[in-house]
């Protein structure tokens, strides 16, 4: 069985790169070759600063550096494995912690703010509310696995939920029982390059690429219960649709 040093390559004891930085370069370009295949597990941090002659300390700053950027993830009591991309599907109308538990991840969010207000106009639009229409503003980082896989931002009109508190891990679930879930949606992807403030919330670089999902929820009667625009990495998620053709 081939070491690890020979999957990804060996450092450079004599290069003026800093040493966590060579093994984070290897490391990348290792999962990009997919010479290290999505969901492998990595060695343990012991093994690996043992196999490089380099300390644990320069071992876990340079995994610390491939989690932050989504292309590893620590698994608490199992280790550090290669993330898999996460397909979603146009055809599904269902949540981000849904989708994850799905395909076997652990989902979680960071509140960046859960608050009541006035409808603003776009939301107003969108929503098709009256101007002073109370609503419910979500923002959030999404995480799978302990890495940063989007940003979301939800507004609802106020009618659907008794609160902002009621929504805790899934506004889907919030919705659901409350009668409010949406059974339909209609959604709009483009290209987009993360912000300054975005980047830094998600950990990746300043104009690093992502995609923008905008969504608008239905009920069976046809009102408008969600508008939310959803910032996914680019480098983290493919968006897969059926097509069935009609004769």
């Amino acid at each position: 069985m081939a070491s690890f040093s020979e999957i990804i390559g060996t450092l450079d004891q004599q290069n003026r790169a800093p040493l966590y930085q060579q093994l984070q370069r290897a490391l990348r370009a290792a999962i990009h070759k997919e010479l290290l295949a999505p969901d492998e597990a990595l060695p343990p941090e012991r093994d690996l600063a043992e196999e490089f002659q380099i300390s644990r300390i320069t071992v876990r700053k340079a995994l610390d550096g491939l989690v932050s950027e989504g292309l590893l993830a620590r698994r608490q009591g199992a280790g550090t494995f290669v993330t898999s991309r996460v397909e979603k599907s146009f055809s599904k109308l269902s949540s981000f912690s849904e989708d994850m538990l799905s395909r076997g991840r652990t989902p979680h969010s960071t509140w960046l703010s859960r608050a009541a207000g006035a409808v603003t106009p776009e939301e107003s639009m969108t929503l098709g509310l009256s101007p002073g229409t109370p609503v419910y503003r979500f923002n959030r980082i999404r995480y799978a696995d302990g890495s940063a896989m989007a940003l979301e931002y939800s507004t609802v009109p106020g009618f659907c939920l008794p609160s902002a508190e009621s929504v805790e891990a899934s506004l889907y679930d919030a919705l659901e029982k409350h009668g409010m879930r949406p059974v339909r949606a209609l959604q709009r992807l483009r290209a987009v390059l993360f912000n300054a403030e975005q980047a830094k919330l998600i950990g990746v670089a300043e104009n690093a690429a992502g995609l923008l999902i905008e969504r608008r929820g239905f009920l069976k009667d046809g009102r408008p219960v969600e508008f939310t625009q959803s910032y996914y990495r680019g480098d983290a998620y493919d968006f897969v649709a059926e097509l069935n053709w009609l004769s």
